[in-house]
């Protein structure tokens, strides 16, 4: 895991050149035309629609949109945005699952649902990454625990001495939000309970109203914050100090194994013609060497990781093997049934 080392405002790209040849070889550069059954031709003058299970203004729904302009007009039709909240983006993918699969409704699909909601939820409530076709992964984004500026809480022996239960507010049950916060006061031994919120802006606020000592939120969500003096950070969940913050250790660098990230994909209904996918990976190939993306990148300190849909899909089944294994050796309990 790393974090990027540029100064930053609110929300890195990587070169793809290589990967992006190999794309357009694949579909032999054709992008336009009528689109028929077998994926040829596609998009054939028809929208794309991009789902994103959170509200609009957060991370995910902000990177969204910001791809979708370059893929627009790229492809040279509607990318469409749609938000579709509910239970960590599962609602939205389980919609997508069953949309026809011939490209045209694709979803920004959160790692935590494939990594982390598992170890929460029963056994198959999840959603599962059989049922869906990946078209190219997107990003990382790395975790930063928070309090109000004026709470004194400062350093995780500020939380130890607290005298009390720490309230940590989280981005909802089965996420890296939680399963961070949990993970760091189960090795610190802090007594302290869960405050779930549905995603990052009403965690942030419980943080800054003080009705939650703490909160876990991504990077990019709390920069304005920080650099406005209204939170401090107390540790990262990085695998390495991020520029902007190198006063702040990461929970690591503090003596505990947090491995705790954020991790985002495009994914397409399972089915989805191979070709169509292919005109698909290659438009967003383009659209990450976009200037305008890789702007919105650095300032919103976002770790690339613009890989194929198999490269995607191992890592994502890695660092669920991984999380398990954490969360079961720390007796952490998500939620209901794993």
């Amino acid at each position: 895991m790393t974090s990027t080392h540029r100064k930053a405002r609110p929300w890195l790209a990587a070169g793809t050149a290589a990967w992006l040849s190999l794309l357009l070889a694949a579909c032999g550069g054709n992008l336009g035309g009528g689109s028929g059954d077998d994926g040829s031709g596609f998009p054939g003058g028809d929208p794309v629609t991009l789902y994103v299970g959170q509200d609009p203004g957060g991370s995910t729904d902000l990177i969204a949109r910001a791809l979708a302009e370059q893929v627009s007009g790229d492809l040279g039709v509607a990318v469409p945005v749609e938000n579709k909240p509910g239970a960590n983006g599962a609602l939205a993918a389980q919609e997508l699952a069953g949309k026809k699969a011939d490209g045209h409704t694709l979803m920004v699909f959160n790692g935590s649902l494939a990594y982390i909601t598992p170890l929460a939820v029963a056994q198959g409530e999840a959603p599962d990454l059989a049922d869906y076709e990946i078209v190219t992964g997107i990003s990382q984004d790395d975790y930063v625990l928070v309090s109000a500026a004026d709470s004194g809480l400062a350093t995780v022996g500020d939380l130890e001495k607290l005298g009390r239960a720490v309230k940590f507010g989280t981005t909802g049950v089965g996420t890296g939000s939680q399963l961070s916060q949990e993970l760091l006061f189960a090795q610190a031994g802090i007594d302290a309970t869960a405050v779930p919120f549905d995603g990052g802006s009403p965690t942030l606020t419980a943080v800054l109203g003080g009705q939650v000592d703490v909160g876990s939120i991504q990077l990019g969500e709390a920069v304005e914050q920080i650099e406005a003096g209204e939170l401090t950070p107390i540790v990262t969940f990085a695998g390495e100090r991020v520029s902007y913050l190198p006063g702040t250790p990461t929970a690591i660098e503090a003596g505990y194994d947090v491995p705790v990230q954020q991790s985002r994909a495009v994914f397409a209904p399972r089915g989805t013609p191979q070709d169509v996918i292919d005109s698909l990976a290659a438009s967003f190939a383009r659209a990450f060497e976009a200037e305008p993306y890789r702007r919105f990148n650095q300032d919103n300190q976002l770790t690339p990781n613009q890989v194929d849909g198999e490269t995607l899909r191992g890592q994502w089944t890695q660092n669920l093997d991984t999380y398990r294994a954490v969360t079961e050796r720390y007796d952490i309990q998500l939620g209901g049934g794993q």
